[in-house]
């Protein structure tokens, strides 16, 4: 039997209207709890005040929404799912013969639609606001000025100095070790941010707690360049810690993510966690429709046959058993164990396998 449009409406509508409401009300939760944290690590800097915290927590928050977006998928559709068969109102529509796919391919579109959203609209939000956030709670609260940019003009590095001064350096290569730099231009300014002097040379080599410059000349402000010989600068820089200076993918558009994974691998450096969220984020929606598969598999079964609250219950484990899944193989893709594509794809995967596994032993078996 062919389903009406205005009953696959009404479920959709149904569907949306749970999941925002956990949507809304789980992002209300976790900004609560981002504040108090935050408050928490602010209590020792007197210049970080109550609407710093909560500017930086409401900053944060696009990027923390979109972590909760598939538990928001599966309590909405669990849910909705329950509240429609406790009605009745799916046990009648069994009976004048629309089957569980059926009622479940308009649950399926609003999943998948939203996870489409997600990656166009919202990563994109969430990528500007967390780079916010990051700069300024490096700054405020972790006292972190170092920062690192890889473009196509070559690498550029910011780095604190004493007193308050600070030093931008350019190189136009980079060892694959990080410990050696070529085509080396030093900008210098002092505390207060004036210009003091440029510095260039052919190398420049990262020992132990300095930079090792040599031969290197030196152009003050508004004099010549003159030769200088070896040049010692302080750096408290290591080349894991250049490395963690990569912008970290979560502060990046989802659209920018391929030219600057092309320019990494150029430059000679580990692309690995930005192409794991590249594939992690096209993952998305059909992790969202895995959500909502697993939620019918313990939510469509009459209340009559006893036991609601534990399935319930027991498909809110799973749920939660795939999040922690999905952090696993996150991990393990980070290492290199794995596969990048293997570990962006598996849980989505898995949870879509087990959904209509298990479907089809329940409705069809």
């Amino acid at each position: 039997m062919r389903i009406s449009p205005l009953f696959c409406g009404y479920i959709a509508k149904h569907f949306g209207v749970w999941l925002l409401s956990f949507f809304f009300g789980l992002s209300a939760v976790i900004f609560l709890a981002d504040s108090v944290e935050l408050l928490r690590r602010a209590a020792s800097k007197p210049d970080v005040g109550l609407a710093t915290v909560l500017h930086l927590a409401l900053l944060k928050l696009p990027q923390t929404a979109q972590t909760l977006m598939p538990f928001a998928v599966l309590f909405g559709a669990i849910m909705a799912f329950w509240r429609l068969t406790r009605s009745n109102e799916l046990i009648v529509a069994r009976a004048a013969g629309i089957s569980v796919w059926q009622f479940l391919a308009p649950a399926l579109f609003v999943a998948v639609g939203l996870g489409i959203l997600k990656v166009a609209l919202l990563n994109q939000l969430a990528a500007v606001t967390f780079a916010r956030y990051e700069v300024l709670e490096g700054r405020l609260l972790r006292g972190q000025v170092e920062q690192m940019v890889v473009s196509p003009a070559g690498l550029w590095l910011r780095q604190a100095g004493g007193g308050g001064a600070t030093a931008i350096i350019h190189a136009d290569q980079v060892s694959r070790d990080l410990r050696s730099l070529g085509g080396v231009m030093i900008l210098r300014y002092d505390a207060q941010g004036r210009f003091v002097s440029r510095v260039d040379a052919p190398t420049a080599t990262l020992e132990d707690g300095a930079w090792v410059i040599d031969p290197a000349s030196e152009a003050p402000n508004g004099q010549p360049s003159k030769p200088i010989g070896r040049l010692v600068l302080p750096t408290d820089l290591t080349p894991d810690r250049i490395q963690e200076s990569f912008a970290r993918p979560e502060t990046m558009s989802f659209w920018a993510l391929p030219d600057f994974i092309s320019v990494l691998e150029s430059a000679g450096f580990s692309a690995t966690r930005h192409r794991l969220y590249l594939h992690s984020q096209l993952a998305v929606p059909v992790l969202l429709g895995a959500m909502v598969l697993i939620a019918a598999t313990f939510s469509l079964r009459p209340a009559r046959r006893g036991g609601v609250g534990a399935r319930i219950g027991l498909g809110v484990l799973i749920g939660f058993g795939f999040y922690l899944m999905n952090d696993l193989v996150q991990a393990l893709g980070k290492s290199a164990s794995i596969p990048v594509l293997m570990a962006a794809w598996t849980p989505a995967a898995i949870g879509c396998l087990f959904g209509l596994a298990t479907l089809l032993y329940l409705e069809d078996g």
